[in-house]
């Protein structure tokens, strides 16, 4: 049995993650994603109603073309978790593949409701919740195994595909957060034993690979939110927080420091909701019980204009927006075009980084700007990475000893980066670390 990587997409960019792994005549698909800032750069792009090939076109999902002249039927589609840019793309392409569609529980359900929003593509595709620490048979020779490991959305996990010649590792994304603010510590057991029955295959992001150290730990953000919000016990100003809207963890502590200080935390957006409601329907996350949520923008701006009736001292709004995306809620409210006003004094956090890209730093940059003349303080940074850095990308390949180490989840700058590093620990270019790009494919042996 000959076994091959094909890169799809992900691998000259960050987004769109797609890989395929051929074992013989059956395929194995991980990831089917988005790239966002490519709809952004596109203003009159309505997602839900375009089909494939005109967001293959601009680059917004993956070009699975590559895969039309690939021999062999595919077994499955199999996602690591629910970040659009390892799942956005599934409504568009997963019909074309006679598959099931594999994911952890709260994955599968971020996944039914993509596909319920579809309008151009029919997906029938069967969807199969399958939790850390289970296996899943797919055909005699191969077996999907998912391993628990931390990231900035929950329920994450690294796919393991088991084939008669070793294991391949599926890591986007991942960091080994010992202490985690939700759920467990990733299962270094069980990745120690999956080394030593044998890896073939890493498949790894490279996002961080150019810093060193350790990412430091969700609870350093647990930590940096709290000396903050607390602080502001006694003000009388607005105090709003802004951050990732399917960073659960991150939300839980914000929504108890808002509590913990006396004022109702609100969640408000459209992915704000949809990541939070489900989360806590599906009992992963338990929020304060004084908490509530809108993504409605009708109810969004009944509810701003409630705050500014009742007090914007009771409230501590959790809102989209830390990007300066258009339509987000901080977006809108810093342009005027909500009925809460802005004042001398009042405090703005952003707990989450720009996504280095050109549009986002002059997005961030604008909001700021504007919220400034407004006389808003603004806070940054109080956030930490949920994607490994160098050290932690040392211990997972000591972990897993793999034959052969294929970077992907990264501009060609990120991934080439990892190459130098991978060569550093004895693995050689060409033979047994490969720098693929898009439409690119490895055999390896």
């Amino acid at each position: 049995m000959d076994i091959e990587i094909i890169a799809v997409g992900g691998y000259d960019e960050v987004g769109r993650n797609m890989t395929a792994v051929r074992c013989g005549k059956e395929i194995v698909i991980f990831d089917m994603g988005l790239r966002l800032d490519q709809i952004m750069v596109h203003e009159d792009a309505e997602l839900e109603s375009m089909n494939s090939l005109d967001l293959i076109k601009i680059k917004a999902i993956p070009d699975d073309t590559v895969m039309n002249g690939m021999e062999g039927a595919v077994k499955a589609i199999v996602c690591s978790h629910g970040h659009l840019d390892h799942i956005g793309a599934i409504p568009k392409l997963a019909h074309r593949y006679n598959a099931p569609i594999i994911a952890t529980p709260y994955t599968t359900e971020l996944i039914r409701q993509e596909i319920a929003g579809e309008q151009k593509s029919a997906v029938n595709n069967k969807l199969f919740a399958l939790k850390a620490g289970q296996r899943y048979t797919l055909s005699q020779n191969l077996i999907l195994e998912f391993v628990r490991i931390q990231h900035s959305i929950i329920d994450v996990v690294i796919p393991v595909l088991h084939t008669p010649h070793g294991a391949i590792v599926y890591a986007l994304d991942f960091k080994l957060d010992r202490t985690p603010v939700i759920g467990e510590p990733p299962d270094f057991a069980r990745l120690r034993q999956i080394g030593k029955e044998g890896v073939l295959a890493l498949i790894v992001e490279s996002t961080n690979i150019d810093r060193r150290g350790r990412c430091p730990s969700e609870r350093i953000a647990r930590d940096l939110v709290r000396d903050t919000i607390t602080s502001f016990e006694d003000d009388k100003n607005t105090l709003i927080v802004s951050t990732f809207s399917s960073h659960i963890a991150r939300i839980k502590t914000i929504a108890e420091c808002a509590h913990e200080i006396g004022r109702k935390p609100v969640l408000l957006g459209r992915s704000m909701e949809k990541y939070s409601v489900t989360a806590e329907q599906m009992k992963l996350v338990s929020f304060p019980e004084t908490t509530s949520v809108f993504g409605n923008r009708r109810t969004v701006d009944r509810t701003l204009r409630r705050m500014m009736k009742d007090g914007k001292d009771k409230f501590l709004p959790i809102v989209t927006g830390h990007q300066g995306e258009p339509g987000s809620i901080l977006t809108r409210m810093a342009t005027g075009d909500t009925p809460y006003q802005f004042g001398e004094g009042d405090k703005v956090i952003f707990s989450a980084n720009v996504i280095p890209n050109p549009m986002n730093s002059g997005q961030r940059y604008l909001i700021e700007a504007r919220l400034g003349l407004s006389g808003v303080r603004i806070f940054e940074d109080l956030h930490v990475s949920g994607h490994a850095y160098r050290e932690d990308h040392y211990e997972l390949i000591h972990l897993l000893t793999p034959e052969h180490v294929i970077p992907a989840h990264g501009s060609m700058k990120m991934t080439a980066g990892y190459i130098q590093f991978a060569t550093e620990l004895g693995y050689a270019p060409h033979s047994t670390v490969h720098l693929l790009g898009n439409g690119q494919r490895v055999r390896i042996n």
